[in-house]
């Protein structure tokens, strides 16, 4: 099932930023508040500030999927398929058929993008141990959907793990795109499916690309949050005075 707002909005500016547009999905997905299964992942970069913006709002953990576009060589922003952790790939057959794209080109973009997928592992955890899906519902996040197809590798790589349920949350896709996600994962929350669908970025006044140590400065504040958190609820389980009886 897929789940948008009421109304097209067919202005190119609907989202101020990733940020507001992460607190404006989490509005949509409040059902999920206080839940401690619920495990939130952000696909970096650009996911990973709306993703904050959803994990804060209903207290839950953020990690990182780490995905990789395989664009197709001078045409970048065509996606051949994409890789996720785990060696994970998905191919788009639509476009390596039609454009006759032969498979070593593939294996070759494949292999470069996982020597870069492995080096942001390590950046963005910062020796930290990747969340562990397992039995948990995750809401998979990102900026916007174009193709779907690192959408499409990250929530294969769930499936592996052994996820409990998938909900694919984002600001803006492509019609075409919602439809292909939905057999795929349990539930799909978008708030906007433009009927002409050009770029993400269209559909954001202040879209300039997120950094590295962005990503990176955000998940530290997200897990210190969870660890004051969980710190917390140790503190006030402690806290109980004990019964004292007078003879």
């Amino acid at each position: 099932m897929t789940e948008m707002s009421s109304q097209w909005n067919e202005d190119p500016m609907l989202f101020r930023d990733r940020r507001e547009a992460g607190r404006r999905l989490a509005d949509h997905l409040l059902e999920y508040r206080g839940r401690p299964d619920v495990l939130v992942l952000g696909l970096p970069r650009g996911g990973v500030p709306v993703a904050f913006e959803v994990a804060r709002a209903l207290h839950a953990s953020l990690d990182v999927l780490v995905v990789r576009k395989l664009g197709l060589p001078g045409h970048e922003e065509l996606a051949m398929g994409a890789i996720a952790s785990g060696g994970i790939l998905v191919l788009n057959p639509e476009v390596i058929e039609a454009l006759g794209v032969p498979m070593a080109l593939i294996r070759s973009a494949a292999a470069r993008e996982q020597a870069e997928l492995e080096r942001r592992e390590r950046l963005f955890r910062d020796g930290r141990s990747a969340a562990d899906p397992a039995g948990r519902t995750v809401i998979l996040v990102d900026d916007g959907l174009a193709t779907g197809a690192t959408m499409r590798a990250a929530i294969k790589a769930l499936r592996e793990r052994n996820a409990a349920a998938i909900v694919v949350a984002v600001p803006v896709a492509s019609e075409s795109t919602c439809r292909e996600l939905e057999p795929l994962a349990d539930r799909v929350v978008c708030l906007i499916r433009p009927r002409s669908f050009g770029a993400v970025g269209e559909w954001y006044l202040d879209f300039g690309q997120t950094s590295d140590p962005e990503v990176r400065t955000l998940l530290d504040e997200a897990h210190e949050a969870q660890a004051a958190v969980a710190q917390g609820g140790r503190n006030r389980s402690t806290d109980v005075p004990h019964n004292t009886t007078t003879c």
